[in-house]
Parts: C-alpha cells; structure tokens; sequence
C-alpha cells in the first residue's frame, strides 16, 4: 500500500507516535538523502516496519489483522495453497456464511484475490497485515503438514499386515518384491521422502530398533528426530527403498549402496542409498541431492578476499592442482562442482571420476568408480589421460597410486583438482609427503589448497549485542581478534576507527518458523597459496606447523579466524563457529 510522505507525517504527529525531536529529524533526512518518510522513521529506530504497516492500513481504513496469537483451521488454512501464500504473501484465516477473510501484504492485489475468488467460489475479503503476521501463518502450513504426514502415515500402517523378514531368511525375492509393491508400504517411503525435501533435509537415517523404526533428517548438519514408525513396517519400508535404488533384495549380511532419481515440485532430486547390517535389522540412509544446487559461484560459498583471489588465479592456470580438503560433510564436493561449472567452457575437455557421481553436469564426461570390477579412482584417472583431458576433477586423493597419478597429470599439462582428507590445510602437504610424493614434485605442482567447514546460517530473526570485556578475553583465548579485525577493515566490512566493542555481534533467535535460529549453511575456509617462501621452506623440510605459520605471516586467514570473520558480518554466531572447529 502506497501512502504519500505528507499522510504519514500528518499521522505520525496527529497520534504522537513518535516524539518531536524524532519526527524532526526524519522529516530533515527525506529531503537531505531523498528517502521517503516511511524509509527515515524507521531508521530512527522509533517505529518498526510491522508498525508502519498497520500505520498504512489505518491511513488508507483497510481493515488490519494481526495474525500471531490466531489459531487458523487447517482448512481454512488450505483454502490458499502453500505455494500461493507464500509467493503473494495471503494467507485465508477465517470463514463464515460463504465469505473468506484473508490477510496480505499488498491488498491493491486484486488478480490473486480474483483468482481466488474463482478457485473457491466464496466472496474474499481482504485485510491488511504485516510481515512478522504473515510470517507466523506460513507456520501453520508446516504444522499442518506434520499432521497431514502423520495422518497418511499411520493410515497406511493400519492397512499393513507383513511378514517378519528379519526372522525369516528363507522369504523368496519374489516375496520379497511383492512386499515392496504394497501400496500402503509405497504411500509411506513416498511421504517419508517428500517430507524430507520439504524441510529441505540433507539426509534420512532409518534405524531399526527393538520395538520401532526410527526415523530422522538432517537439516543444516543437525540431526533431528522425525519420527518413530511400528517394527512391523520395517521389512515394507527398507525392501521398498531397495527396490527404487535397484539393490538385491535378498541379501541383508552384507552392506549395499545403490542410488535413484525423481521430480519433486518440478525440480530433479538424486538420492544415494546406503544400506549397513545392524543387531536390529538393516539400518538404511538416504543422502538428498537437488540437481539444481550446482551453478553457485564462489562467494555464494563463503569464499572472499585474497584468498578467493588466490583460487581464480590457480584456476586460471592451464596445469596444477587444486585440492580441497577438510572431513565428510563439509561440503568439499560442492567446492569442486563450482570450480567446475566456472571452468566448464566450449573451449575445454572437462572429464571426472568420482565415487559416487553427486550432481550431473552437462557437457562434462563423469565416471563412476567401480571398486568391484577393478575400476578404481586409479585406474579411472589412468584411463582418462588417454581421452585428451584439459582439465580432470578426481574424487578423492585416497592412495599413493592415485596421488601419484594425480600429480603426474598436473606435471604433464592438466589441471587437476580434487579433495585429500586432512583437518587443515598446512597438514595436506606433509600427508601427502608421508603417501609417497617428492617434496620436489608437491611445489612444482599445488597451487592452492582449500581447508573447510560448514557453519550454520543465521535466520532473520537473529539478535545484536555487543562482546563485553570478559567475552572477548575468551575468545582472545581462541583466536587472534584484532588480525581478524585488520582483515574486516582491510575488506571493508567495519569502519577504519571501529572496534570490537562497536561491532555487533548476534544470536540465534529460535522462533516458531524456525525453532533453531538457523536456516542454511554456510562454509568457512583457510586458503593456502604456495608462495615463494612456503615452497623454499618445504624444500627444507619443513613442518605443518612452520607451513601454517608462514602461511599467516603472510595473509592466511585460519578457518576459526574467517569464522568469526563471518560472525563480524551477521552471518553467524560465535557458538556456532567453536561448535564447528572444535568439532
């Protein structure tokens, strides 16, 4: 809703909702700055955006509802579809005798209020809101929905009367088939999965117990239950899951891993099955892979400064390599996949061989290991050289065969990247020392390597503060404060004349859209770039320690320093990033 400068003004004054001084000076920063007066209250601090929203319904006598403390009626909830509300910011909150009352942000929307008009044949009357109302609607739809699963879930569950398949070793695969083409055992997996993706989970952990069948999901790192389904189910759940992932149905002895793809919401989902022999039966994980995750760019990453100059200056090299490292899980595949899409041209051969092929990327020739029939990520990466290669992505650098080769490939006119396991990055040299490489042969050829984690994300409900003094003498335990601070300054991130004690810092705010304060993930790094200087002292002997300390003397920023690097930036919080490093 649009109210011009002199309404607002005329308001504001006539309610006295905020003081004259206030008012004053808003009033001079619209001219001085060319904002609207809406635009200078609130950065007085004095009115809230949600208030300046009512402000406006009352200006323009739009009816105005506050949603926060209204407990809508799942169907009346539904009459506006998740999908719709969420894009038009409208949520349906009641209805009587043929008319839906709704809340929106914009109520001049008059196309989605006639096309609602239309889909649900009732008269809607619209009601001005603002976006923390709206915000705690959106709520409800996911509360909704764990009732909606819930309900399918145990609604299938009663219709199931199965054999016990743990107990009975002798059932045939055509039992076992039949089993899993059980339309109540199918309507679970599938809402077990859509569930998942719908909390935007990263994995799904099935583990059987005594009596039950738990589930949980991944999100953002954490691990959450989600729910606990009846033991009898089980045999249903994990033969169905084998059958999409194209696993032998019989065999439960011995580990399997299989994977398979669907649409979920027009959009391509890849799921990697992993199945593991447990006292209690087959304990099964699903890893969720949404195809369009690739195609970030660096700094959507975490990447930022000299050290993501450092990686486009290696990448822009035609030889070398580029090794990412750091422990599973901390998004060391990702990394790669978006050096990749960079680097992915008309002009250049891009082949890879990986364990397993996470993300399918056009006009890049993937291979997968296959350990069982002799084709390692050695003999896969031995094979490539003869296809004319100009760049080569290896999985993983797990042995001296394939470092060897590795290096060799970056020596004869590849560039060559890949991921090494190693807590930080000075310690990938010397492991790689310790699997066989000449020193020699390591600075002829490294030309950066990346260290990570992943640190959760802060939600916007976040909360500022300021460290005190006995905060900031603990964390001056655990990190170099003022280089981090000479690096925020270097950035221009904070002001020249700032200082700890006037940069904000936040925590993580649980509401109930997002009960942990967190939404997403985020990575931060140490960069080594193999100057000169490292590559004199390596030459010497070198330890990880006196690499690691070069590398700071000469601008690495360590990952507990871009942590909270990060931290400065409101992106996360200082918790979260020991959480991560002392991890």
């Amino acid at each position: 809703m649009y109210v011009d400068d002199q309404q607002l003004q005329k308001y504001v004054g006539d309610n006295h909702l905020v003081d004259d001084e206030s008012l004053t000076h808003a009033i001079k920063n619209v001219s001085e700055h060319h904002v609207t007066l809406a635009e200078a209250l609130l950065h007085t601090g004095k009115v809230s955006e949600d208030r300046l929203q009512e402000i406006s319904a009352n200006i323009q006598n739009v009816p105005f509802v506050d949603l926060t403390e209204i407990k809508i009626l799942p169907e009346v909830l539904n009459r506006v579809p998740e999908p719709l509300a969420k894009r038009h910011n409208i949520v349906a909150y009641q209805e009587h005798e043929g008319i839906l009352d709704v809340a929106m942000l914009d109520v001049d929307n008059l196309p989605v209020l006639d096309a609602l008009r239309k889909a649900t044949g009732l008269s809607i009357v619209p009601h001005a809101t603002h976006t923390t109302s709206i915000q705690s609607a959106l709520v409800q739809y996911r509360k909704s929905l764990n009732v909606e699963f819930n309900e399918i879930i145990q609604k299938q569950i009663a219709s199931i009367n199965l054999k016990n398949t743990e107990t009975d070793e002798n059932i045939s695969s055509d039992e076992l088939k039949k089993m899993a083409e059980d339309l109540p055992v199918i309507k679970i997996v599938d809402t077990l999965i859509s569930h998942a993706i719908l909390q935007n989970a990263s994995d799904i952990h099935m583990e059987p117990e005594e009596e039950t069948l738990v589930i949980r999901y991944r999100i953002d790192g954490i691990l959450h239950d989600a729910m606990s389904l009846p033991k009898k189910i089980t045999p249903g759940v994990i033969v169905r899951i084998k059958v999409l992932a194209n696993l032998r149905l019989d065999e439960k002895r011995l580990p399997q891993d299989g994977r398979f793809k669907t649409s979920f919401d027009n959009q391509d989902v890849s799921f990697r099955v992993s199945t593991l022999p447990t006292y209690f039966g087959e304990k099964v994980v699903i890893r969720i892979l949404k195809e369009n995750s690739h195609g970030l760019n660096l700094e959507a990453l975490g990447f930022h400064g000299d050290g993501l100059e450092h990686i486009h200056e290696a990448m822009n090299q035609k030889t070398g390599l580029i090794l990412v490292s750091g422990p599973t899980g901390s998004g060391k595949t990702t990394t790669l996949y978006t050096m990749l899409d960079i680097l992915n041209t008309p002009d250049v051969n891009i082949s890879t061989v990986e364990d397993p092929i996470e993300y399918q990327v056009n006009r890049i020739n993937q291979t997968q290991v296959r350990s069982d029939i002799g084709l390692t990520f050695a003999a896969g990466l031995r094979s490539l050289l003869r296809q004319d290669p100009d760049i080569l992505m290896v999985g993983e650098i797990r042995d001296k065969e394939t470092v060897s080769l590795a290096v060799n490939a970056a020596l004869t006119g590849h560039l060559v990247l890949s991921t090494i396991h190693t807590n930080s990055a000075a310690g990938v040299i010397p492991r790689m020392i310790d699997m066989g490489i000449e020193t020699f042969l390591l600075t002829s050829t490294i030309k950066t390597v990346t260290a990570q984690r992943l640190v959760r994300v802060l939600s916007d409900s976040k909360e500022k503060y300021f460290l005190s003094e006995e905060q900031k003498s603990k964390l001056e335990k655990v990190v170099d404060l003022e280089r981090v601070l000479s690096f925020l300054k270097k950035e221009k991130i904070v002001g020249p004349e700032d200082t700890w004690k006037t940069i904000p810092l936040y925590t993580a705010v649980p509401t109930p859209d997002c009960e942990s304060g967190y939404s997403g993930r985020i990575g931060i790094h140490e960069i080594l770039h193999l100057s000169e200087n490292i590559k004199k002292i390596l030459t010497k002997g070198a330890t990880q320690a006196e690499i690691e300390e070069h590398a700071i003397a000469e601008g690495m920023l360590t990952m507990i320093e871009d942590g909270m690097f990060k931290a400065a930036q409101g992106i996360t919080t200082t918790e979260e990033v020991l959480r991560v490093i002392s991890d």
